[in-house]
């Protein structure tokens, strides 16, 4: 059988295995990520099956599946939105950090992975699954909740603080020296700046730019553009997630909109090959032995994201019942969390192992959060019944 062949099968056969397990997801009520992981480790090296011949077509669609899991996530947002969030939020965001990316430094650092380890594992274990957690109130009619704006606002702040993060994050798994990482940074601000201030006031001719009454001419300019500044983001050594998520906030209104609607579906497909090609790329046998602490880091990574979300509803003058649902909901981990792990181990700065314990961890917190979500409400209500008739 030839290449050509053999690699159209195999790509089949994953995109239809996909489509089950999509499917599977969707009748638990749960995210799909866990499964697409699973199924990516069931045929990488070391599972039942090991595929081959579409590696290549894999790694290219993953890497776009990056480039616009961060543009929807940035059309999502406008400018003013992002500021209005960061000024309330930033207090609760501060926690939020040392809270929860402490423990995955701890934990790379005990395992002996250096610097480079801890700074990575850092970036897992502290930001939340916006797509998750987006998906989760929709399911469960939260949308309009008291709380909601809590919520978003600490999702507002933890994306943001990946934009200065992953620059950070590329210079150090590239080596750099300190003067060369202060430099990527202040491009990385810079950057995140000259695009809040264009979004916030010439928004609209960045708008006018790639919309398009023709839906293809609309599809090949957004989606030109996005893979434009994405590679020039990483020519810079800035992240091309970074130089995708700031063009989602400079695209605002009806463009921002109807651009959601056209790219969704071809980011659920091109997502599902990131996570697919991650778990690819991960030996089964490595992460028995990371177990244990990959639960260790999920038990308490939820104890912190719960008690963060509590305090922050707490100050916003909200009551038990919606302080438990803001850190209920910002349990899951997911999509940011393997793009990070997924850069330190292209880059070859960190030990496989690493791959493993974030797989493990994050099909723990992927599975953990929508459960979470859903049981909060009669559990924190029977203990307030079980009090008033105490």
């Amino acid at each position: 059988m030839n290449a050509t062949a053999l690699a159209l099968l195999e790509l089949g056969a994953v995109l239809f295995v996909l489509g089950m397990l999509g499917r599977v997801a969707a009748r638990i009520g749960m995210s799909p990520i866990p499964l697409y992981l699973l199924g990516g480790l069931a045929f990488g090296q070391g599972g039942f099956v090991e595929l081959g011949a579409a590696n290549e077509f894999g790694h290219i669609a993953s890497e776009i599946g990056v480039v616009l899991l961060l543009l929807l996530l940035g059309l999502e947002y406008t400018a003013a939105e992002l500021v209005t969030g960061l000024r309330r939020s930033w207090a609760a965001g501060l926690v939020d950090i040392v809270a929860n990316a402490t423990p995955g430094a701890v934990v790379a650092v005990l395992l002996g992975w250096g610097f480079t380890g801890a700074v990575t594992m850092a970036g897992v274990t502290y930001i939340s699954s916006s797509g998750i957690v987006a998906k989760v109130l929709n399911d469960l009619g939260r949308l309009g909740n008291r709380e909601t704006p809590v919520l978003l606002s600490i999702l507002v702040f933890e994306d943001l603080a990946m934009a200065v993060y992953l620059p950070v994050l590329t210079t150090v798994l590239a080596g750099m020296s300190l003067l060369a990482g202060l430099e990527g940074l202040g491009l990385a601000l810079a950057m995140v700046t000259v695009v809040l201030v264009v979004a916030l006031r010439y928004g609209r001719f960045v708008s006018a730019v790639v919309d398009s009454s023709d839906n293809e001419v609309f599809l090949l300019k957004l989606l030109g553009a996005a893979l434009l500044v994405a590679g020039a983001a990483s020519a810079l050594n800035v992240s091309a997630a970074v130089g995708a998520f700031l063009l989602g906030i400079a695209i605002s209104g009806s463009t921002a909109r109807e651009a959601v609607k056209l790219l969704e579906p071809l980011r659920d497909l091109f997502a599902a090959i990131f996570f697919v090609a991650f778990g690819l790329s991960t030996d089964p046998q490595a992460i028995p032995p990371v177990l244990g602490w990959a639960v260790l880091l999920a038990v308490i990574t939820v104890a912190t994201k719960v008690g963060t979300g509590w305090w922050a509803a707490a100050r916003q003058g909200i009551g038990r019942m919606g302080r438990a649902r803001t850190g209920a909901a910002l349990v899951a981990r997911g999509e940011f969390s393997i793009v990070i792990a997924g850069l330190a181990v292209t880059m070859g700065a960190v030990p496989g192992e690493l791959a493993a314990l974030a797989s493990a961890y994050v099909l723990l917190m992927a599975i953990l959060g929508p459960v979470m979500a859903r049981v909060v409400e009669p559990v924190v209500g029977l203990t307030q019944r079980r009090a008033v008739s105490g």
